[in-house]
Parts: C-alpha cells; sequence; structure tokens
C-alpha cells in the first residue's frame, strides 16, 4: 500500500473527479474563519496596546534573550504531543478506547519533554554564552506537561469544529498574557514579563480545553495505537525540522553577532509576520479540519485551494510588501528610535512574509489527504538549504540573513508544490494565473510609494510622510487591481459580507 493508503484513507475510496461538495462545508469554513478573525482581533487590539508600551518599557537586550530560548522551545514542545491532534483530525475513525490511549500518550510525552528542557537548558545557555537563557528556557517549558495534558480534548474540538469555542478560549488566553505581561514589565521585571505572562496566557487556554471535554486515560496498547501514532510521528518529525529552520536565523544571529543584533532581527521578523500572523493563521488554524472531511473528494479540495490562495495573495501581498515599504517611518514613529537598525532586515522580511503567505497552505493539504512524510522530508532538507543561506548571509549582518530567506526559501518550497499540483491535478499555470493579478497591482503600488517617498522626504513631520506613504499604497494598489481584474474585488466585497452575517 501507498503512504497514503496506509496512514490516512481505506484503500479504493479516492474519488478524484466527484462534484459534490456540500455547500454546507463551505459555509461553515467561511463562518469559523470569520470567528477566527473576530476573536483573534479582539485580542490583538488589546496586545497591540499593550505591546505599544511594553516595547518602550524593555530593551532590545530582553528581547534577545526571549529569542534565544524560543529558538530552541518548539524543538522539545513538539514531543509533548503535538502530533495527536493532527492524526486524530485526519483518521477520523478512531475508537473511544484508542482516544483513551493516546490520552495517556500525551500527557506522558508532556513530561517527557518538559525532562528534555531541563537536561539541555545549560547547554543551551552555553551555546549562547549567557547563562540566563537557561532559567528562562526552563520556566517556559513548563507549560509543556499542561500541553501534553490537553492533546486529546483539544483534537477534539477540532474534529468537532467547535472553532468558536477554541477562539473564545483563544482570546481570553490572549488578553490575560498581553494584560500580565504590560503588569511585570512596568514592575520592572525584564525579560521575565514575557516569559511569565505567556507562561500563564497558554495556562489558561489549556485549563478551559481540558474542562470543555473532558477525556478519559487508558493504557497503551501499540498494536491499537500504532497507526495514529505512526501518523503522529511523521507529523512531529516534520514540524521539528520545519521549527529548526524557522528559528536557524535567529540560532545564526545570537551565535555569530550577538544578543543586542539578534533583539533587533527578533523584533524585525516579529514585525514583519504581523500582516501574515493575523490574515493567514485564521485559515491554517481551521483549514486542515476541512481539508480532512473531503480528503475523498479531490475536486473540491483544488476548488478550495485555488479559492484560498488567490484570497490570501490579494490581501497579503500589498499588506506585507507595504509593511516594509513604510517601516522606516513606521517604526521609529511607534516605537522609538532605538529600534531603527531593525528597519532594514525589516524591509526584506517583508518580501518573504507575502510569499509564506501563500506557501502555508501547501504542506496543510499535503498533510490532510495524506502524505505526511513526503513534508517530513521536505523539511528536513529544507534545514540544510537554509541553514547554509543563513550562515552565508551573516556576513552582511542581520539584514543578509533576512536575504537568506528570500533568496532559499523558493528553493524549499518547490518539492511540496510539485507533490501538490500533482496529487490534487493542478497545473502551474492555473496556480500561477490566480497570484499574478495582486502580483501586478502590489508592484506598481510599490512603484507609487517609492516615488511618494522621495517627494516627501523633506516633510519635516513624520506622520505626514508616513500618511501619505500609506494613503498611497491603499489608492494605487485598490485602482491597479480594479483595472486589472475587477472581479477580484468584487468577490473579496462578498466575501466580506459572508464574514459580516457569520
Amino acid at each position: 500500500m501507498s503512504e497514503k493508503e496506509t496512514l490516512t484513507l481505506k484503500p479504493g475510496l479516492i474519488a478524484m473527479e466527484q462534484e459534490t461538495p456540500p455547500k454546507a462545508t463551505a459555509r461553515t469554513l467561511v463562518h469559523s474563519v470569520a470567528w477566527n478573525a473576530l476573536g483573534d482581533w479582539i485580542a490583538q487590539i488589546f496586545s497591540w496596546a499593550c505591546f505599544v508600551v511594553v516595547v518602550r518599557l524593555l530593551s532590545p537586550a530582553d528581547y534577545g534573550i526571549i529569542a534565544m530560548s524560543a529558538a530552541f522551545g518548539p524543538l522539545v514542545a513538539y514531543f509533548s504531543g503535538s502530533g495527536i491532534p493532527r492524526a486524530i483530525v485526519t483518521l477520523r475513525d478512531l475508537t473511544e478506547d484508542q482516544l483513551a490511549q493516546l490520552n495517556t500518550v500525551g500527557l506522558i510525552l508532556g513530561f517527557v519533554s518538559f525532562g528534555l528542557a531541563a537536561i539541555i537548558a545549560k547547554p543551551i545557555g552555553m551555546f549562547y554564552g549567557q547563562p540566563r537563557v537557561a532559567a528562562v528556557f526552563v520556566v517556559s517549558c513548563t507549560g509543556l506537561i499542561f500541553n501534553g495534558a490537553q492533546t486529546v480534548s483539544n483534537a477534539l474540538l477540532l474534529k468537532d469544529m467547535r472553532f468558536r469555542t477554541l477562539t473564545l478560549f483563544g482570546t481570553c488566553a490572549a488578553i490575560l498574557s498581553s494584560a500580565m505581561t504590560l503588569l511585570f514589565a512596568w514592575l520592572g521585571w525584564g525579560y521575565w514579563a514575557l516569559v511569565l505572562g505567556g507562561l500563564l496566557g497558554g495556562i489558561l487556554r489549556v485549563v478551559l480545553v481540558m474542562f470543555t471535554r473532558r477525556q478519559t486515560y487508558a493504557i497503551p496498547r501499540w498494536e491499537s495505537v500504532k497507526r495514529p501514532l505512526t501518523f503522529a510521528m511523521y507529523i512531529v518529525f516534520g514540524l521539528i525540522a520545519w521549527s529548526f529552520y524557522q528559528n536557524l536565523d535567529n540560532l545564526t544571529a545570537g551565535r555569530f553577532l550577538g544578543q543586542t543584533a539578534l533583539g533587533f532581527y527578533a523584533m524585525a521578523w516579529s514585525l514583519a509576520y504581523v500582516p501574515l500572523d493575523k490574515v493567514t493563521s485564521l485559515i491554517t488554524t481551521v483549514l486542515p479540519t476541512y481539508i480532512s472531511a473531503i480528503q475523498n473528494d479531490l475536486v473540491t479540495v483544488r476548488r478550495h485551494f485555488i479559492k484560498l490562495t488567490e484570497g490570501v495573495a490579494t490581501l497579503m501581498f500589498p499588506g506585507c510588501v507595504g509593511f516594509g515599504l513604510v517601516a522606516h517611518e513606521l517604526i521609529p514613529l511607534v516605537m522609538g528610535a532605538k529600534w531603527k537598525s531593525a528597519v532594514p532586515p525589516l524591509e526584506v522580511l517583508s518580501i518573504y512574509a507575502a510569499f509564506r503567505s501563500i506557501v502555508a497552505f501547501v504542506p496543510q493539504v499535503l498533510t490532510a489527504v495524506g502524505y505526511p512524510r513526503f513534508v517530513m522530508w521536505t523539511d528536513v532538507c529544507a534545514t540544510f538549504i537554509l541553514g547554509l543561506a543563513f550562515y552565508l548571509g551573516s556576513h552582511w549582518g542581520i539584514t543578509g540573513i533576512a536575504w537568506g530567506w528570500v533568496v532559499a526559501y523558493p528553493l524549499v518550497v518547490a518539492p511540496l508544490y510539485r507533490k501538490t499540483f500533482s496529487t490534487i491535478g493542478m497545473k502551474p499555470g492555473e496556480y500561477v494565473g490566480c497570484l499574478l493579478p495582486a502580483l501586478k497591482a502590489t508592484v506598481v503600488m510599490t512603484i507609487a510609494v517609492e516615488l511618494v517617498k522621495y517627494a516627501v522626504s523633506n516633510v519635516p513631520w513624520a506622520p505626514v510622510r508616513l500618511g501619505s506613504e500609506v494613503l498611497t499604497g491603499v489608492l494605487v494598489y485598490t485602482a491597479s487591481l480594479w483595472l486589472i481584474r475587477r472581479e477580484r474585488i468584487t468577490d473579496l466585497w462578498q466575501l466580506t459580507r459572508q464574514f459580516r452575517r457569520a
């Protein structure tokens, strides 16, 4: 049997040209994304307000300590049962007894991952030459025990498509995290404010999930849980490889350029990801559940994939690139002059973020239709390619490291695209065609904004310069898209109306 038939689907059930997508599923997808967006933006408005204050209370060195710790955190976090939820969502015929056994496995993995974190904490501090990183790493990883305990409960809420409930929990956790971080920063706790604020928010969400969807425990039997754990193993190793190469830039900056340089780079990375995280993650949170539900209907999978890519490209290309274009005015104005060194890498990373926004769906689709092993090996190969790119780029400082993403990442994702196109029956020209309108309009917008930047460079008031650039970008992009493909704007307006009704 193929990998897909063994791990995900029963043989012979793939309907390559089935044209029976339930409209209710599409509507539910829109409603789930709408609730995700509502909760996320409520939390984000509060978080941004706190962030503007916190970033002035803390120093770039404080953020550098957190970035050093965060570079290794996900590597042990994924051992706390991270692959089990995807296995439960994708393998839809698991029994209650199997779920109880997986719940026990998740709890055990939570303690194991925390123990692993405690073991490697001191070597991590020695690697950076910063003993404080070890203590930060251990405290941050305390939440892994809670994550392991709620693995199955969270997966069942996802499988039942209770996204409204999960959104509410995430919003409450984010608000608590931001509030505690602000309080601790105001009390003068430095980088510990970031550590403890995030930890408390995460624990609150875990408690709410476990209370809402309680799950029993049972002694694991290998023959019973072999299939879901094998699937989960591919997910975990893929996530570890992905997380490792996602943090290789931070590792490189911290190791070769120092704590303060890493603080600037980490801030640039976080800001470049703001448009990406606030739009793309709303979809990727719910997408695996829906694709798994229609995994036998590849025609519907293809239709959802192309529509989502079109919509995200239309929003994210101008959002990410535009953010980079105005960063030279926005960052000093909002965050203070001490953060100006974060602007050059931010300008480069905004280009990567625009590309990353459309790539995010590709591994999600491949995993949901039964190819987690292929995604895993692709991520493993990416570690070596990107690691070399970051090392070479570090010779030109943190901006050179940022260029490593732009140059090397297309090489990394090319195999994923090829596998996806062959699996769901899509032609590359069809995919490129859906991106061209947004890409052309973004190029025109970039030229217009650069001209305005030159024209207003002598204006003494920074808010006026920033406002002129932002207004130009919005108007030129909208007008260009209207001329190139006006039905795209109509589609977005109709989607917005659906979100409002949802």
